[in-house]
């Protein structure tokens, strides 16, 4: 079982990276082998990213998933194919200890990251859980999140910056909450695609900026984030979710190239 300590002192700064959600198993496949191959040669310590389910959409009739076992199976595959941990949402109580028997880390969507149950669920599997910040909350409030999972006896603990909504529909990224959620003393992940969705549009499809990926990954590395959390997508013009947000595959090997550039820099 991996623990907080595999992605601790890293030379490199580590990276979350995958499809919105699982649409098949050739795909999730393909998409792994790319970012392994990159991520190998970049030296960055690499989790595989991928929802088995997909709980909080904006319409009734927006794409799911393709069976939760069958999902959580190919995250697996996944897993043992490339020798590499994998990382899930979860969204009810329930769902902890099942996906737990498939991946090593359990995420918590922003807007559950202050459901206790939730999170004493996931806590409980001795999984690392990665926990997003809520939209609507300060960094300084992270910390009762975190000590909910310590409280429940698991130290392995990741916190995740994706942006905070002040206006209708847009989010907007606060840097100064890197420095200060890495007081706590856990790894700091920025959520560079979701930070840049546009929810609650008229058409009831979440819109995105992904125009703007390089610019929130550079700021994001450069004042001295742990982790990435990026979702890519060979074509994200046809992603069953958040397409509107995601990196294109092609372009992932570029973005990360000069990332490591800029990571090497500020710590020379």
């Amino acid at each position: 079982m991996i623990t907080i300590e595999s992605f601790k002192n890293k030379d490199n700064f580590f990276l979350m990276a995958g499809p919105c959600v699982i649409e098949g198993e050739e795909m999730a496949l393909h998409i792994a082998e790319k970012i392994v191959n990159i991520t190998s040669r970049l030296n960055i310590p690499y989790i595989f990213k991928g929802s088995y389910r997909k709980a909080n959409r904006s319409r009734i009739d927006s794409f799911t998933g393709i069976g939760d076992e069958k999902a959580l199976k190919i995250l697996q595959k996944v897993k043992e194919t490339f020798d590499i941990p994998v990382v899930t949402d979860i969204h009810e109580s329930t769902e902890a200890a099942i996906a737990a028997e498939y991946v090593d880390v359990l995420q918590i969507p922003a807007f559950l990251c202050r459901q206790t149950d939730l999170l004493i669920a996931a806590a409980k599997t001795g999984k690392i859980v990665n926990i997003k910040k809520g939209q609507f909350l300060a960094p300084e409030a992270m910390k009762f999140a975190a000590q909910k999972i310590i409280d429940a006896g698991n130290k392995n603990v990741m916190l995740t910056e994706r942006g905070t909504t002040f206006g209708y529909t847009d989010l907007v990224v606060d840097y100064r909450a890197i420095p200060t959620m890495q007081e706590f003393g856990f790894p700091v992940i920025m959520d560079v695609t979701h930070s840049l969705q546009q929810p609650n549009q008229t058409s009831g499809v979440t819109g995105g900026m992904p125009s703007l990926i390089s610019t929130i990954a550079k700021a994001a590395i450069a004042v001295g984030v742990d982790g990435l959390f990026i979702e890519t997508h060979p074509e994200p013009s046809v992603a069953k979710s958040d397409g509107a947000n995601m990196l294109k595959l092609d372009l992932l090997e570029d973005l990360l190239l000069r990332l490591t550039r800029i990571h090497q820099a500020i710590k020379d």
